[in-house]
């Protein structure tokens, strides 16, 4: 199967346009320690849909080695009082260029639908510019859910670079 890679970016903080909603049931943490176990059902739970397999079959010796870098922050977004996970980011400070990748970003599939990823996908940009950002940028590809794009496209994203390359599902 062809797929298309987009990469999008914010260069600027006043190009961003945020879409909080109101969730009061929801909460976004960073976690400082997080678990193999809990990246790896943050991972799966919302890439297999979307065929996320690079990192599945990571073993917690990857995971934490991984997770310890300086550069990666994990944000785990919380329903009901912290029951039930929602969601989650990943960002990755990239210190060559000063910017900050949105590298992982998504809903589990019972949240999705809800605008949930709007307001999620506002608080990465947020937290990615708390960091010192020089510019904010991510990529997605057509497996991705088809809200993904045009929800990049209305916080403000810009295409910068496309790619195919084949892919076996």
């Amino acid at each position: 199967m062809l797929v298309t890679r987009t990469y999008l970016e914010l260069r600027a903080p006043d190009a961003f346009a945020p879409a909080l909603g109101d969730f009061p049931d929801v909460t976004i943490e960073r976690v400082a320690h997080p678990s193999p176990d809990l990246y790896r059902h943050l991972y799966r739970g919302v890439g297999e849909a979307y065929h996320w397999r690079d990192r599945w079959d990571w073993t917690d010796e990857e995971i934490r080695a991984h997770l310890v870098q300086p550069e990666i922050t994990l944000h785990v977004a919380h329903r009901g009082g912290g029951a039930a996970i929602a969601g989650w980011y990943e960002l990755r400070r990239v210190p060559e260029d000063g910017s900050v990748e949105i590298a992982y970003f998504g809903l589990m599939p019972d949240a999705i639908g809800r605008g949930l990823g709007k307001h999620l996908l506002s608080c990465a940009v947020r937290d990615a510019w708390a960091l010192g950002a020089a510019r904010v940028w991510l990529h997605t590809c057509t497996l991705d859910h088809p809200a993904a794009l045009p929800n990049y496209v209305n916080r403000g994203f810009v295409a910068y670079k496309k790619e195919e390359y084949e892919v076996d599902l």
